[in-house]
């Protein structure tokens, strides 16, 4: 199948308003398949909401997306610097179930980069569960190299 034309459209506020819950929930869930008991990941979702979103909206600096296939909406990506600028990172990159396998995600990747590199930014990190294998794929495929691997083992 084609990659249809991928664009990156700034959400509107009341766009990030609808999406915020439904992205950290999907985070939240992540996280507890990662190994986080159910309080840890509740805790972490919001303090990531209260660092990143403090007012509902990203904080400066930060870009947050709705991913177009055409004119459908295929996902989102957020990005941004890290809170100590010293390198930019995809935040959340999710394309939608029915748009899978069709090279969306990999044109919002390289659109992220070029977004980051107009921003001066000079490498771009993300983290990835290490359950998400086709993910690590995809990430693998476009020259991200494994910086770091947690591990943990359930007693």
């Amino acid at each position: 199948m084609a990659t249809p034309d991928i664009r990156l459209v700034p959400k509107s506020d009341d766009e990030t308003a609808r999406w915020l819950p439904v992205a950290m929930a999907a985070y939240e869930q992540a996280r507890i398949a990662a190994g986080d008991t159910p309080d840890q990941a509740a805790a972490t979702r919001r303090a990531s909401e209260e660092q990143f979103f403090p007012d509902g909206r990203p904080v400066e600096g930060h870009f947050l997306f709705t991913i177009l296939a055409g004119d459908e909406d295929a996902g989102w990506l957020w990005i941004g610097p890290s809170p100590d600028g010293a390198s930019w990172w995809i935040w959340d990159v999710a394309v939608h179930d029915t748009h899978r396998r069709r090279g969306i995600g990999r044109a919002a990747m390289i659109l992220a980069e070029d977004i980051a590199r107009s921003q001066g930014a000079s490498e771009m990190r993300l983290n990835v569960f290490a359950y998400n294998e086709p993910a690590i794929r995809l990430y693998d495929e476009l020259g991200y190299e494994t910086a770091a691997v947690h591990k943990h083992k359930r007693l």
